[in-house]
């Protein structure tokens, strides 16, 4: 007596699953110019790791007789999988069962897939498409009533938040759960020309359809109501792409810098960079004019592993980079600053983006570096309407309360509240500056003329003593008058930055080894 039959029917429903919402409608999908979700799947993972849970759920439709007649498959598909050689829950929205909707699924597949995650403690990766498991309209009808809206299993969506890498891919249009499932994450992205996400469901969202915004098209209405240009310039996703490939390389990328789970040390990774290279570039890297900008990019370029800089969030909060890098090998978080966009003064985005950042880095137990050149917070009244100095000081707050060791590097300015949330003040400093150095509580090239107003005013020769006084106070302001005070620890030559730097990072990470 052997079990053929059930395993026979077992293999049925499997190859039912496997033909998703039908070839017809897998095929709408693939002209669209987008792979279907087990495409997808086979894309991100390491080759022939994906081992799917749930695979046969989903609704069976039965004839009279109680026999099989078909199968409609759960939305939703996910399953334990190796990324890079660790374990992740993988999962992936399928658009070709009713977009995506729940209806035809079981959303406890959803909810267990995020169970999964943090109680076994392994990083979870999201692919959206479509609502993401919302329902649709037709729900209603086939309960006969509606509901108070509720989610079920959002909260292991926020213990995730806690306690694992989240990464969430937007791979198509999404909307309403399945827009807050991509902004509920550490890292997101979106495709450009094929993602879009809204609040509104899909209906709402259809219901704009040729008229929004005097749209030609359908598409062109979704662009420009929740397209790439929106959202990876408001900081509500991180970054953009050109393909699904790219997407799925950049979220492997992401999570080789992270642990697999809070408390979890990061990996050092094989390092063939010489942690004590010079760069002779550094040296003419900041111009003597203060009011000429230079590449803070090529600066990290030249001071942290080759090839290993992965910015995050290029696209908004644009006075500061944001990127993981690693120095001899050892993973850091980088914020810097970058003159070429506002001088870099940060204002009410850079700022959210700065404290964002500062709390992952925190989080997941990796090193600070901060290279600085931030003449204070913008102003202006756009600036105050923003909020700017609420959301800088936020920044500010996460920069005392973060708890992993932190480098500054002062490479020219230093200016007011902003300048001084290089670093928490209050502990040790592990700090050195560019002889390019200039800071203070304001800058004071700008208010000589208020400053020594009556003097200026009773001169023979005003311009002639503005020159004297300008002289006079650039020598008070030399950084090597702040470090005779100790003001400033340490003033180097910009070539031994990456030594330095590198020295740091091995400390850092042999303290951050004794927390365990």
């Amino acid at each position: 007596m052997t079990w053929h039959k059930e395993l026979e029917e077992l293999r049925a429903r499997e190859a039912l699953a496997e033909a998703m919402g039908g070839a017809e409608k897998v095929a709408r999908q693939h002209g669209r110019g987008k792979m279907d979700a087990r495409a997808r799947l086979a894309a991100l993972c390491d080759p022939g790791s994906f081992r799917e849970i749930g695979k046969i759920a989903g609704k069976g439709h039965y004839n009279a007789t109680g026999d099989l007649q078909g199968v409609t498959p759960a939305p939703f598909l996910f399953g334990k999988a190796l990324v890079g050689g660790r374990p992740v829950v993988a999962t992936a929205d399928d658009f070709t069962i009713r977009g995506g909707a729940a209806d035809a699924g079981i959303a406890r597949k959803m909810v267990q897939a995020e169970m999964m995650a943090h109680e076994l403690r392994l990083p979870i990766i999201r692919m959206i498409d479509g609502t993401g498991g919302g329902g649709s309209v037709k729900t209603l009808e086939q309960i006969g009533a509606t509901y108070i809206p509720a989610v079920p299993g959002w909260g292991d969506v926020v213990t995730n938040l806690d306690t694992v890498p989240v990464v969430a891919l937007a791979l198509g249009p999404t909307a309403g759960l399945g827009a807050a499932r991509v902004v509920a994450s550490h890292y997101s992205i979106m495709v450009r020309g094929l993602s879009q996400l809204f609040a509104a469901g899909p209906a709402v969202v259809d219901g704009l359809g040729e008229g929004y915004k005097g749209a030609a098209d359908h598409q062109q209405a979704k662009e420009e109501l929740g397209g790439v240009d929106i959202h990876t310039r408001n900081g509500v996703v991180d970054d953009e792409v050109a393909s699904e490939a790219e997407a799925f390389a950049r979220a492997r990328h992401f999570l080789s810098f992270m642990p697999e789970y809070v408390g979890q040390p990061a990996r050092r990774a094989p390092c063939d960079d010489p942690a004590n290279r010079r760069e002779e570039a550094l040296l003419s890297l900041v111009p003597r004019d203060p009011k000429q900008v230079y590449s803070m990019r090529r600066c990290l370029d030249h001071v942290l592993d080759k090839g290993t800089v992965f910015e995050i969030g290029r696209h908004w909060g644009r006075a500061a980079i944001t990127a993981f890098a690693r120095l001899d090998g050892w993973p850091v978080a980088v914020v810097a600053s970058d003159p070429s966009f506002l001088g870099g003064s940060w204002e009410a985005k850079t700022s959210e983006k700065v404290e964002r950042f500062v709390k992952l880095a925190d989080q997941f137990r990796l090193p600070i570096v901060h290279l600085v050149d931030n003449p204070g917070f913008m102003i202006g009244r756009e600036a105050e309407m923003a909020g700017t100095i609420r959301y800088g000081v936020n920044a500010m707050n996460a920069i005392y309360r973060a708890t992993v060791p932190l480098a500054s590097i002062v490479l020219r300015r230093a200016y007011g509240i902003a300048g001084s949330a290089m670093s928490n003040a209050e502990a040790f400093q592990y700090r050195y500056c560019w002889p390019s150095g200039d800071w203070g509580s304001l800058p004071i090239a700008g208010g000589l003329e208020v400053a020594y107003k009556s003097e200026l005013e009773a001169a023979d020769d005003p311009e002639g003593l503005l020159e004297e006084i300008r002289e006079r106070l650039g020598k008070v302001t030399s950084p090597f008058r702040s470090a005779e005070r100790f003001n400033v620890e340490d003033i180097i030559d910009p070539r031994d930055t990456r030594p330095l730097l590198c020295e740091f990072a091995g400390l850092a990470w042999r303290r951050l080894d004794s927390e365990r």
